[in-house]
């Protein structure tokens, strides 16, 4: 592959990244040897969907009970709009191949309803950096999935492109890159769980991926491999939610 379409390469260099990826992935690969996710894999998923909506809205603030949030009594705007962007993933997957843009516009409006006027609309001043992410997304970047969405996600949280709900758009485009690159094709890894149980360090590493130094880069990435191995435990948790018995493996 030719190097211009592996600008994202040089990151499995930094210190503990690639194992992390590693780890992350074959934590992703266990969970195909459960014969539940091969029998009720849409019901997992559904409940996978339910318990990451509800972490992302907590992430920003809206913290609720899950007992709560499945009875659907919560008015919470930021709430509401999580549980929006997590019903309407699956269908955004082969536009975000494509048109990862199209796709944040879209993940804006389905957030932060109810909350701006301006909706989908980003407010940068210089878009430059926003359009470099999308081809990105476009050109795979050289890089296992995990790393990809680690840049995407600590990307948008960055610069925070639009008024409001940057949060729960960033982890949504994240998911989103999971699923079309591959790593998470029935959409099953609540990854903000993982990022909701080590929220502190979430915010850290985060703060550090923005001041682009390589040590802060190394962070967030190891912190997003992290969460989605978590997520993988998540997985099995949701299962047990849907039938009764921890899902066992082949």
């Amino acid at each position: 592959m030719p190097a211009a379409v592996e600008p994202l390469r040089p990151l499995l260099d930094l210190p503990g990244v690639d194992p992390a990826a590693t780890a992350a992935r074959e934590a992703v690969d266990l969970l195909r040897r459960h014969r539940v996710l091969r029998r009720r894999s849409a019901e997992v998923s559904a409940e996978a969907a339910l318990h990451g909506a509800r972490a992302s809205a907590a992430l920003d603030g809206a913290d609720y009970p899950l007992a709560e949030v499945r009875g659907g009594e919560i008015t919470d705007p930021v709430l509401q709009g999580a549980l929006r962007v997590s019903a309407a993933l699956g269908g955004l997957v082969g536009t975000w191949r494509v048109a990862p843009l199209q796709v944040l516009a879209r993940l804006h409006v389905l957030a932060a309803s109810g909350r701006t006027e301006e909706l989908g609309r980003p407010v940068l001043a210089d878009s430059g950096r926003l359009t470099a992410l999308a081809g990105l997304v476009v050109s795979g970047g050289g890089v296992p999935a995990v790393v990809l969405a680690a840049v995407v996600h600590g990307e948008l949280l960055a610069l925070t492109p639009f008024p409001v709900a940057n949060g729960v758009v960033a982890r949504a485009a994240a998911r989103v890159t999971l699923v079309a690159a591959g790593l998470d094709p029935r959409g099953l890894l609540a990854v903000d769980v993982g990022h909701l149980e080590r929220q502190p360090e979430y915010q850290g590493a985060s703060g550090a991926f923005a001041t682009g130094t390589p040590d802060g880069v190394r962070s967030w990435i190891r912190h997003y491999a992290t969460a989605v191995s978590l997520a993988a435990d998540e997985v099995a948790v949701a299962a047990s939610t849907v039938t009764g018995d921890p899902p066992a493996a082949d």
